[in-house]
């Protein structure tokens, strides 16, 4: 059975919820029986792909005016920006072209640093997997709870903070989350570089925009964002050379899912083991018969369960499970994953750091987070450095709690002034002070 909601997991998402508060291009016409629920949400149909997909990465699919519900009137034009809805095309870690939703926002304040105004990707962290919990969707309706669900868009403070700067963003929601063609593939290195990057190619084609392939491009995110910008960091040179990267910000990056797997066992956010399981299988269906022969029922209902959840429905229903209750034999998915060379192989391809970054790179970690985990996070920013890669790493230290999710959240707010800082000055063209030499070569 699913383990009942606790006070600590109310008090994580009341405390979530208390940080919220178009130059459109005309959009091919939607039939409305493309609409879909999920969780008594209405997915418009918008977020349903076409048939076939353009042959170009970022290649703009369609778009539409998308209302900001902290939204204020000014003079210059709605605060803090007119956002448009954006699905794209972006290709998945199999090769296979998959559509990608997401949003632009154009700001109504000036760029004031040097240059033309920049545009920066905000990847996201773990919203969860039903298409209801998409980031589009979360600056349309920041807060979602209507019995079936309970999503909220925390990353809209990130994005409100850049737009407040004069800093174009574009959001991407990765693949198959929004767009119901098929699962997200959860914590897939591959699949959300790709998404994050062609996101900037999207974002380029919305006509009416104040940027143009001269403007500085960086990247943001934290936690599953933290991984995409990461990966991103790593992937551009091969797959978007014409995507410059003057900064890019990782914030508690998940950057060895095995190490992960077994820190989120048993937490709050347990909910996440099944995301990632689901994403694996949809990445890589020869896993199939492994899922098979090592869950038993209760884990499998927790799967197909988990794949339309979002992060508070997951919190409330999943809240400290622990996978032995979902394994035939009583092992925990990490012990199954040390015994199954398959597992193994498939993670080590996820793993970040195998490669030099494109730009310079803030990558900022809690010293107390045990979500996910500070040593493994930290080992990154000392892979990078290895590598000749300009690094800026910063430790937030702050007092470890009892609660794990608190402890992995709070550095995400007490840093993020200083991580917008960062990113934009870069954009506007300073230089980044690297502090590898302060970064032992072996952790």
């Amino acid at each position: 059975m699913p383990a009942r909601p606790r006070p600590r997991l109310l008090a994580a998402a009341v405390t979530a919820a208390a940080c919220l508060g178009a130059q459109a291009v005309t959009a091919a016409p939607v039939a409305a029986a493309d609409e879909v629920v999920s969780r008594g949400v209405t997915i418009p149909a918008f977020y349903t792909p076409p048939a076939s997909l353009p042959d170009v990465n970022g290649a703009l699919i369609r778009s539409e005016r998308l209302p900001l519900t902290l939204s204020l009137p000014g003079l210059k034009g709605p605060l803090p920006g007119t956002a448009t809805r954006l699905m794209y095309r972006s290709t998945d870690s199999s090769g296979q072209p998959v559509a990608v939703t997401g949003a632009y926002i154009e700001p109504s304040a000036a760029w004031k640093g040097n240059g033309p105004r920049p545009l920066v990707a905000v990847a996201p962290g773990t919203l969860g997997q039903g298409d209801q919990c998409a980031a589009s969707m979360g600056l349309e309706h920041p807060l979602q709870f209507n019995g079936e669900t309970v999503s909220v868009g925390y990353e809209d403070l990130a994005i409100y903070r850049l737009l407040a700067k004069g800093v174009a963003v574009v959001v991407t929601d990765y693949a198959g989350l929004g767009a119901t063609d098929r699962l997200h593939t959860y914590v897939n290195r591959v699949d959300e570089a790709h998404a994050v990057l062609d996101a900037v190619r999207a974002a380029r084609s919305v006509r009416g925009t104040s940027i143009t392939t001269a403007s500085p491009v960086g990247l943001y995110g934290y936690s599953q964002g933290g991984g995409a910008t990461a990966a991103a960091a790593e992937l551009q040179s091969a797959y978007a050379p014409d995507v410059t990267l003057s900064g890019t910000y990782s914030g508690a990056p998940p950057a060895d899912l095995t190490k992960v797997t077994k820190a989120i066992d048993g937490s709050e956010l347990a909910g996440a083991l099944g995301w990632s399981l689901n994403g694996f299988l949809q990445s890589d269906p020869s896993l199939k018969p492994m899922a098979e022969a090592h869950l038993n029922a209760a884990g499998k209902a927790a799967l197909t369960d988990l794949s339309t959840m979002c992060v508070g429905d997951a919190l409330f229903t999943y809240g400290f499970a622990k996978s032995t209750k979902w394994t035939r034999d009583g092992k925990s998915l990490g012990d199954i994953i040390a015994t199954t060379p398959a597992l193994q192989i498939f993670l080590d391809k996820q793993f970040i750091g195998t490669m030099k970054p494109s730009g310079p790179v803030r990558l900022a970690t809690g010293v107390s987070d045990d979500l996910v985990p500070h040593g493994q996070s930290r080992r990154l920013a000392v892979d990078w450095c290895a590598k000749g890669a300009d690094v800026t790493y910063k430790a937030v230290v702050l007092p470890h709690v009892g609660s794990a999710l608190l402890n992995h959240f709070a550095p995400l707010l007490t840093d993020q002034g200083d991580a917008v800082d960062w990113l934009t000055d870069r954009l506007s063209g300073k230089r980044a002070t690297s502090n590898c030499w302060s970064m032992p070569l072996q952790p």
